[in-house]
């Protein structure tokens, strides 16, 4: 019989919790049971794998990450809204670097993720709508924002910018980057 209070939901919290102490890479079943104060096998009767959690986790960041960027960049429109969802996506990684390593970086293509990865796209279709693009222009538009988005804050979140020169004003250069080339497809 699984233990009273402990469900797949809170193996996932207690996993974050983990994660967000001890880094990604370390996550175990083990050390995920030694928090929840259970032994392995009890994790069992909750996810099948330390695959199956790792993909469990993936969704709930996904579900997280769309939450905050809809709640960043609600009421806003064109350039107030990109920049919103820019910051947003910044401090998140900021906040939650591990959490941020267990996103899926296909979730499209991954059954277990694709509708939470369909809902994060929607926040950034829906952001890009106020310029006027559809189909594989908007697409396109996307996957420069968040490579311009994750490319910075993956080298952030690692340490790779050791010159002294102040990282807001670089991300701010690229923010007015790529609103200028949102405004040559208008």
């Amino acid at each position: 019989m699984p233990r009273a209070g402990l469900s797949a939901s809170a193996v996932v919290d207690t996993a974050l919790a983990y994660i967000d102490e001890n880094g990604l890479e370390s996550l175990t079943l083990a050390a995920v049971a030694a928090r929840a104060g259970v032994a392995t096998p009890s994790l069992y009767k909750h996810v099948a794998s330390l695959a199956e959690l790792r993909s469990l986790l993936g969704v709930r960041v996904l579900d997280d990450v769309t939450a905050q960027f809809t709640a960043d960049v609600m009421g806003r429109s064109k350039d107030d809204a990109v920049r919103a969802l820019m910051l947003s996506y910044r401090g998140y990684v900021r906040q939650h670097p591990a959490r941020y390593a267990a996103m899926p970086i296909d979730a499209l293509h991954d059954p277990a993720a694709a509708a939470a990865g369909k809902r994060l796209l929607e926040v950034f279709l829906a952001v890009l709508r106020g310029y006027g693009l559809q189909g594989s222009v908007a697409i396109h538009a996307v996957r420069c924002l968040r490579a311009i988005a994750h490319g910075f804050t993956d080298i952030e979140a690692r340490g790779g910018f050791g010159l002294p020169e102040g990282l807001d004003e670089t991300y701010e250069n690229l923010i007015q980057m790529y609103l200028t080339t949102l405004h040559k497809e208008i």
